[in-house]
């Protein structure tokens, strides 16, 4: 095989890529390709070069865009945006907001909350880090006059057992179309207000709203804040700890919707996100989960449903967008870790896409567009058929044929400080072997390296001791039935 050396003569000699070459330093600034008078400020994509004024009118259509296609989200609901302060949440923040002005064409109808979850003590954040952090955020979030609420990783550990059972499902969708209810929502502000249809704005005034300036951020106790870095430091590998806190934040964020009465929560996962995402999922076991993991809608908790309007945007569009329009940011410090090189699955495969994406333009829209392809997983009938913590339907169906088999026979019974008597219900429940089979084929391969089980989540222990009790009388009155019913046949 011929290879292009600049230097050895190869048929490749004096010549490179196309896709390296640069325009001459002399070369004039293009037109915008939508209005073609204004001189390009960006470009997207080859061939995409947007002017200022063209590029936000865009980058506003496809926000609207994706929500009026998927029409999930009816008027009059309340909706929870999860924020973490990074630019993707920060340009959600920012549509939202212009969908809710006044003078907004065609505004949305929804009811927003706001929410943010502080993660600086497993961040590596001394105290004082953490408290400017959280007087930024909470004046950014304030300054949007919508309800917010600031809540701490520690609160997962306070978690009821409950959080880890899905709500019922079947009401969050209204019986009308939508429609109707976008005509029906109009109607009644019609009728409240002063006939002109323009006298709500959602979310302001609510009792939740701060007033005056914000107060200094109290921090959680310095005894749970222990506890959570012990429940951390016990973990084994980087990509187990990066599970452990996507897990406990999701955890957090749906706690909140709960009690706020949110029906609806957004994320801000950009399209280079979901790309990441879908390929460390595969890497991780959770192919069959694709589709709730990374798509426009995630109903696994039944009566809250995550959607992700950003799962259009480029991470470099959102970056000039947030530029171009003075759009604050709060930026975090990853997990800290001592390893340099291929500190875990999540931080390997993002620096793999990006990479591949600076050589090859379209490796993230590729990756993306297969994700979109993926079909919804089966919808689990029983509790028993949902995974622990992810919530998702169990696939250890023909388990004895899979790479399944070895999660089984490593793990042994394990029991956990509960004295002499393992005959004992609390004996079989604190073992490592009790856990397995409420978990699916990822959650396994991570809960083997969550550490001991006494420094797992209270919430956690205490809700797989009751199905696991729960599958035991199952398993009892099945036993026992055929024994009693022989009797009555003599």
């Amino acid at each position: 095989m011929c290879e292009a050396a600049g230097d050895d003569g190869g048929c490749g000699a004096g010549t490179a890529p196309e896709r390296r070459r640069r325009a001459p330093a002399h070369s004039h600034p293009r037109p915008c390709v939508k209005c073609g008078q204004g001189s390009a400020a960006l470009i997207i994509r080859l061939g995409d070069a947007f002017c200022r004024v063209c590029f936000r009118e865009y980058f506003v259509h496809k926000f609207r865009a994706m929500l009026g296609k998927n029409r999930v989200i009816f008027p009059g609901e309340k909706v929870l945006l999860a924020l973490s302060g990074g630019p993707a949440s920060s340009a959600m923040l920012r549509q939202v907001q212009e969908g809710l002005s006044r003078e907004t064409a065609k505004r949305l109808r929804f009811i927003p909350g706001l929410v943010y979850i502080d993660e600086g003590a497993v961040r590596g954040q001394s105290a004082a880090q953490r408290e400017q952090s959280l007087a930024r955020m909470e004046t950014l979030l304030q300054a949007t006059g919508f309800p917010y609420h600031l809540a701490h990783l520690e609160q997962a550990l306070e978690l009821p057992a409950s959080i880890l059972r899905p709500g019922p499902g079947g009401s969050g969708k209204p019986s009308p179309s939508y429609k109707d209810a976008v005509e029906g929502f109009i109607q009644q502000q019609r009728q409240e207000g002063d006939g002109d249809g323009d006298t709500l704005v959602p979310g302001l005034g609510t009792r939740d709203t701060p007033v005056g300036p914000p107060a200094a951020p109290r921090l959680p106790p310095a005894t749970r804040t222990q506890e959570l870095l012990r429940l951390f430091e016990a973990v084994e590998t980087p990509t187990a700890r990066e599970e452990l806190l996507q897990m406990l934040r999701t955890h957090l964020i749906l706690q909140t919707a709960r009690t706020r009465g949110y029906t609806k929560v957004m994320t801000g996962e950009s399209c280079t996100r979901v790309a990441i995402k879908l390929l460390t999922n595969l890497a991780l076991g959770r192919g069959a989960f694709l589709a709730v993991d990374t798509g426009f809608v995630d109903n696994r908790h039944g009566d809250v449903m995550v959607v992700r309007p950003m799962r259009d945007y480029m991470a470099k569009e959102i970056a000039f967008y947030n530029h171009f329009f003075d759009v604050p940011t709060v930026i975090v410090p990853p997990l800290p870790t001592k390893r340099r090189e291929k500190p875990s699955v999540h931080r390997l495969m993002e620096r793999f896409l990006l990479g591949l994406q600076e050589d090859f333009p379209s490796t993230i829209s590729t990756v993306y567009r297969y994700g979109d392809g993926r079909e919804a997983e089966a919808k689990a009938s029983s509790e028993s058929q949902r995974c622990l913590l992810c919530l998702c339907a169990l696939d250890i169906a023909g388990e004895e044929e899979l790479a399944l088999e070895p999660t089984l026979i490593m793990e042994e019974p394990e029991p956990v400080g509960n004295g002499c008597c393992q005959d004992t219900p609390a004996a079989g429940v604190e073992s490592r072997a009790a856990f397995i089979p409420l978990l699916c084929y990822s959650c396994r391969l991570t809960f083997k390296e969550l550490g001991p089980l006494a420094t797992l989540p209270p919430y956690v222990r205490a809700e797989a001791q009751r199905r696991i009790r729960r599958a035991e009388l199952e398993l009892q009155s099945q036993e026992v039935l055929p024994e009693d019913e022989e009797p009555g046949k003599s």
